[in-house]
């Protein structure tokens, strides 16, 4: 693989999931109460696939309006409040207390400066880490261990469907590089400027956090963060394997999550023999 390549995507790695875990301990220690997406029991399975159902159907409509909508508008404006959304939820726990008003006007920065210097691959990388840095948490603070496992089987399973069958998910893709949107992370080289999903950050986030719920459960901090890191790990390997075969077939599209997926799991198991995570 590239190094300049490498380099970049372990940076974004690290700052989107170390900030991610940041965020998700200040929930946890917040005490707010988890809720479920269909219910209100985070460890229902059915959870998982309302979930999935509501990814599927938003990825429905953004398909039906990317073949009848030829404008611009209507994407940044959903970026813009998704973007903003998020990122008040990582400078509220980030900001101190009594300059909270910063945590409105930060993100407000941000999304006027991505309509300003919209070229800016950077900016439109911060824009990404901020949104899953704080959607991920989110999700994964409501739901429980076998709803999330579950999630994230049934992911994996549409994310191969999407790229190499269906193909609608590589369509989705190009479309949103193509407007500049920030649900992509840009990883330019000599060569060429690798993009990397913004779901590629938040789903192993969304996993790490919920078994940190479990692990706060039986380990004071910082040690129950060992289980959630071991795992971010395993998600890093899974995503340099994929970017390195990615980086030596140019054009290929290729899901990540199948693969962060299954060595995530063979991580947590690993920590639960050790007896490091303890259901």
């Amino acid at each position: 693989m590239n190094k300049k390549l490498m380099l970049q995507l372990i940076g974004l790695f690290l700052i989107t999931q170390m900030l991610g875990l940041f965020v998700g301990t200040n929930l946890i220690a917040s005490g707010l109460e988890r809720e479920g997406i269909v219910n209100d029991n985070p460890d229902d399975p059915i959870n998982s696939v309302g979930l999935f159902v509501y990814i599927l159907g938003f990825t429905g409509i953004l398909l039906i309006v990317l073949k009848f909508y030829k404008g611009d508008l209507l994407f940044k404006l959903l970026e813009a409040m998704l973007v903003f959304l998020t990122s008040v939820i990582v400078f509220g726990f980030l900001i101190p207390e009594e300059i909270g008003l910063l945590a409105l006007i930060l993100p407000l920065g941000i999304v006027i400066a991505r309509f300003v210097f919209r070229k800016n691959i950077w900016l439109r990388n911060l824009a990404s880490v901020l949104a899953a840095a704080g959607a991920g948490p989110l999700i994964g603070y409501n739901f429980g261990i076998i709803p999330v496992s579950l999630f994230l089987v049934i992911l994996a399973g549409y994310d191969i469907i999407a790229v190499f069958y269906t193909k609608h998910m590589v369509t989705l893709a190009n479309a949103i590089v193509k407007k500049n949107l920030a649900f992509t992370f840009a990883l330019p080289t000599t060569e060429h400027q690798f993009e990397l999903g913004t779901g590629d950050m938040v789903i192993p986030l969304v996993f790490a956090v919920s078994v940190l719920v479990e692990t706060t459960k039986s380990f004071s901090f910082p040690f129950a963060l060992i289980s959630p890191l071991i795992v971010l790990w395993g998600s890093l390997i899974g995503l340099l394997l994929t970017i390195h075969y990615s980086s030596k077939n140019v054009g290929q599209a290729l899901p990540a999550l199948p693969l962060q997926t299954i060595i995530m799991f063979v991580m947590l198991g690993l920590c639960t023999a050790m007896k490091v995570f303890i259901f």
